[in-house]
């Protein structure tokens, strides 16, 4: 599967190729060296999307810092990539981290790391590449000779961007990927003016391919580089039989680096678990990742279930969010008093990061219907917010519907401070400022004074029309959920349409500080319909 690996070119690449494939060659020269590139502290991300998915997976490319090691004057390169929405819950879930550390004079990687997840599957690797025996000598860009410089998929971004990318010149660079090794050739065929998220720029264009090896070759892998000494990589596209995969810059930053320390490497090859204390990559512990080499916060993750709530009084807004990055909230939908589910609902909030050159959350909605209601009216909506770190407020929203025969995707990048919302259909929707998407809401929610007797009114943008929400705080009391008595609080949901009330909307939320959505009912043509969150029994606990 070529989608795990859509960072850049190369990642792409070397990733789709089966081990059938694997040539033996020796370490190449890929020619003139510039050190520009390498700047300490710079922190790419990039948009991935592929066939009609607008958002498939987020990449982020990461120059860590300087390191002393055995007399060696290296830099710490990072990567990570990252499946995400309907990519990853339905086609390949991916989650991948890569460390690199590199001899400053040349670019060639001494130490590399993986942490590999993908799918069912999960490894650790550490090992050395190129033994310290003094830099090699280098030659012209197109010299066959081989000379010691073995590259791994991270340091080979940055060693392209070394190059001096002459117009119709031919780069090589022996690349390798776990036990796979490519000779691979980066060809510049030209220039054009490039339009991206970032901006307008002269790019450079430049094709890879693998020599004698027509299936990797029919990918057309692409690489555009920024038409300056920087050799930024504004876009990577290739083609996959499934559709067009495209790697796009979406923001470019300086941060200031933490130092770090690294260790003497194990022999070369070696595939073992990085020992305590030694700085490889940054622990995984919940579903999303924060840029490195910023430390990733706790999650309260909730694989399936969620813990029942402690009891509180305190309802007034809290002084910190309710929830943390890792949190999965499932829910099942009930018909009136039948006890088979007919739809079931999960809200993630995936990673925090940097997306479309702003500092934001992650979180994906997932709603279906299943058994006899998939029979009644199936559904099958996934939604993906990007939520303002901060107020909550989105800036994009990716909605994929399916509501019986209904279809629709649609991207919408709203601008709260100058008002409006714009699909990417050409829609434009006027919305006042603090405007939330379906999932959006629901976080603002938990942030709320629910203090009873208090009533908030929030904007709502749905089905390209913004709507106004009140969200009323009724009264105290418990809810019976999964065998437990719950202290919660009942709030009342209403828009400011007539009749806004038919569906007699209520929701009731646990008075500790996780503020968690316990259950949620409404009158449909069904009767009623009751959705409750999935809550570990006492006895499991």
């Amino acid at each position: 599967m070529l989608l795990p690996a859509v960072a850049l070119a190369l990642v792409c690449l070397l990733h789709a190729a089966p081990s059938a494939c694997a040539q033996t060659v020796a370490g190449l020269d890929p020619g003139p060296f510039s050190p520009t590139p390498y700047r300490v502290g710079e922190r790419l991300s990039y948009n991935v999307s592929f066939s009609n998915f607008p958002t498939a997976a987020h990449v982020e490319l990461f120059i860590a810092g300087r390191v002393q090691q055995s007399g060696r004057d290296g830099l710490e390169l990072r990567g990570h990539v990252e499946t995400i929405g309907i990519v990853s819950a339905a086609l390949y879930a991916v989650n991948n981290d890569y460390v690199s550390f590199i001899d400053t004079a040349t670019g060639i990687p001494y130490r590399t790391g993986q942490v590999i997840r993908e799918g069912s599957q999960s490894a650790n690797m550490l090992g050395a590449l190129n033994p310290a025996s003094g830099p090699p000598v280098l030659s012209d860009a197109r010299a066959s000779a081989p000379t010691p410089g073995t590259f791994d998929l991270l340091s080979a971004v940055y060693r392209l961007r070394a190059l001096p990318l002459a117009q119709g010149a031919i780069y090589r660079l022996t690349v390798q990927s776990a036990s796979i090794t490519h000779e691979v050739e980066l060809k510049v065929t030209g220039r054009e003016l490039l339009k991206t998220t970032v901006g307008s720029s002269n790019a450079i264009v430049a094709q890879v391919r693998v020599p004698g090896n027509r299936a990797l070759n029919d990918y057309r892998i692409r690489i555009y580089f920024s038409d300056d000494e920087l050799h930024l990589p504004l876009l990577v596209t290739a083609r996959h039989p499934a559709g067009e995969i495209r790697a796009e810059l979406t923001s470019v930053e300086m941060v200031t680096p933490q130092a770090t320390t690294a260790q003497p490497a194990p022999e070369t090859g070696a595939q073992v678990k990085p020992p305590a204390g030694v700085v490889v990559l940054p622990p995984q512990t919940g579903g999303g990742v924060v840029a490195p080499p910023t430390p990733r916060p706790t999650p309260t993750p909730v694989p399936s279930t969620a813990e029942a709530p402690a009891a509180s009084s305190n309802l007034g807004p809290p002084s910190a969010p309710p929830f943390a990055v890792g949190e999965q909230l499932n829910f099942n939908f009930y018909a009136g008093p039948n006890s088979q589910p007919i739809g079931t609902a999960s809200f993630h909030v995936r990673s925090r990061g940097k997306y479309f050159g702003r500092e934001g959350l992650l979180i994906n909605g997932l709603m279906q219907t299943t058994g006899a209601g998939q029979t009644l009216f199936p559904v099958n909506d996934i939604i993906t917010s990007y939520v303002d770190a901060l107020t909550l407020l989105p800036f994009r929203t990716e909605l994929r519907i399916q509501e019986g025969p209904r279809r629709v995707n649609w991207v919408v990048s709203a601008d709260q401070e100058r008002g409006n919302a714009l699909f990417d259909d050409g829609t434009r929707v006027e919305i006042q400022a603090g405007t939330h998407d379906l999932v959006s809401v629901i976080y603002a929610m938990r942030s709320f004074d629910l203090t009873p007797g208090r009533q908030t009114r929030v904007a709502l943008l749905v089905n390209k029309r913004a709507r106004a929400l009140s969200v009323a705080s009724l009264r105290q009391g418990t809810i019976e959920l999964g065998g437990q008595s719950i202290p919660a609080v009942e709030l009342l949901l209403t828009t400011g349409e007539p009749r806004g009330d038919r569906f007699a909307l209520r929701l009731w939320v646990s008075t500790d500080r996780r503020r968690l959505p316990l259950r949620l009912t409404a009158q449909t043509p069904l009767g009623v319909v009751r959705g409750d969150l999935a809550i570990i029994p006492v006895s499991v606990q």
